[in-house]
């Protein structure tokens, strides 16, 4: 999903003058979560200027698997750009 070139991460990434901005949040649990926002919920972001595309996850491993995939996600993210394969 793209969001407007309005976003927040976009913002930062014409602020620094970067050419892509990746970005992650959520909550890695086990503890924490809400039933709006459940532990292993995390959304993973990388902006362009395109525009910004968004990936929602709902994920149930421990704190560092989460970590580990989240980082990994997000640099797939911006490899898979890098090499037009979005």
């Amino acid at each position: 999903m793209y969001l407007p070139k309005s976003s927040n991460q976009d913002d930062i990434r014409q602020r620094s003058g970067a050419d892509y901005a990746l970005s992650a949040t959520g909550i890695a649990g086990p503890t924490g979560g809400t039933p709006d926002k459940p532990a292993g919920l995390v959304f993973i972001g990388l902006a362009t200027s395109i525009g910004t595309r968004v990936q929602h996850h709902l994920l149930n491993f421990d704190r560092e698997t989460f970590k580990v995939f989240v980082s990994q996600t997000a640099l797939d993210m911006l490899l898979r750009n890098l090499l037009g394969r979005t």
